[in-house]
């Protein structure tokens, strides 16, 4: 990172006065920070504090590994690809490949990083890491006991039928039908 951008990013910044926690569930954690803002006022911001989160692009026989499961927030089942949060102290490549295995049944020991970025951050500090990986071996699924889900490979034109219909709608998923649609065109993954 260029002086520039550290000073870029020291432009707008926001220092927190105090922290005022009001919720801390099994996933989750929300806060209220209360903060100064650049110009010298104070305001208050709203943030939920996420551990992180992995996401897997697999390919099995040129086909994407999908899981269909219901999401409450939205009251409705959605088609995405693997995906979970980290355990504390778990490095996202070792979450990736458990997370893969216990969704879908299968693993891989080749997982390569494809990008990580903020899912929301306008609010939450949530980072989701994605990785590919195009060589698995059968592995065992396990659920956790309050998870339901069907795996399915999937085709490209499956995959862009699924984002017509709303049935794929969160934004790793459609990151990673772009990726593989890149994949398939270059030979090289990317975000």
């Amino acid at each position: 990172m260029t002086e520039n951008h550290k000073q870029a990013g020291k432009k707008f910044e926001e220092k927190t006065i105090r922290t005022e926690p009001i919720f801390q569930g099994r996933v989750i954690s929300l806060q209220v920070d209360h903060v100064t803002l650049p110009n010298g006022e104070t305001a208050t911001r709203e943030v939920v504090k996420h551990p992180g989160a992995v996401a897997v692009i697999a390919l099995l026989d040129g086909k994407l590994l999908v899981v269909e499961q219901y999401r409450k927030p939205l009251e409705k089942s959605q088609v995405e690809i693997p995906a979970g949060k980290l355990d504390p102290g778990e490095a996202p490549l070792s979450a990736a490949g458990r997370e893969l295995e216990e969704e879908t049944g299968y693993r891989s020991e080749e997982l390569q990083h494809v990008c990580s970025y903020y899912t929301s951050p306008g609010f939450a500090d949530e980072l989701i890491h994605i990785y590919f990986t195009d060589k698995l071996v059968k592995g065992q699924e396990q659920l956790d006991e309050d998870e339901f889900l069907d795996v399915e490979a999937i085709t490209l034109d499956q995959a862009k039928q699924y984002i017509a219909e709303g049935r794929i709608s969160d934004a790793k998923t459609i990151t990673a039908v772009y990726a593989w649609q890149q994949y398939l065109q270059t030979g090289r993954i990317q975000p």
